[in-house]
């Protein structure tokens, strides 16, 4: 299982993604954290998204992938970081540290971490 910072998903859904990304999520099952989700929708409410397709694909798409809670473990994960970076990003790290869960990422801050796994 691979954890998907919001980006990526995006990316996923736009198919936009690099081949070897594609390769890594085909042969792997995707999650991402809470706060992603809220990411997604706040983008696409401000006008900065837009996602092709009715809104009923853009929700199965969605219902498809596992989602990770925003609860203590996480944040106490936060503690841990060796980088900072904007509140969400933090979280959805700390959410891979939290869970033992790769983290797939094209942040050059987040990728040059010692302590979270990347994949």
């Amino acid at each position: 299982m691979l954890n998907l910072d919001t980006h990526i998903l995006l990316y996923a859904l736009a198919d936009e993604l690099t081949p070897k990304e594609k390769n890594l999520l085909a042969n792997e099952s995707w999650s991402i954290s809470g706060i992603v989700l809220w990411e997604v929708f706040k983008l696409r409410q401000l006008g900065r998204i837009t996602l092709e397709g009715p809104e009923v694909d853009l929700m199965l798409a969605l219902s498809n992938i596992h989602i990770w809670p925003i609860d203590l473990q996480v944040f106490k994960a936060m503690e841990k970081l060796d980088f900072k970076n904007d509140p969400a990003d933090e979280i959805i790290a700390a959410t891979s540290l939290a869970f033992d869960v790769p983290l797939l990422t094209r942040d050059q801050r987040i990728r040059k971490s010692k302590v979270l796994p990347l994949a």
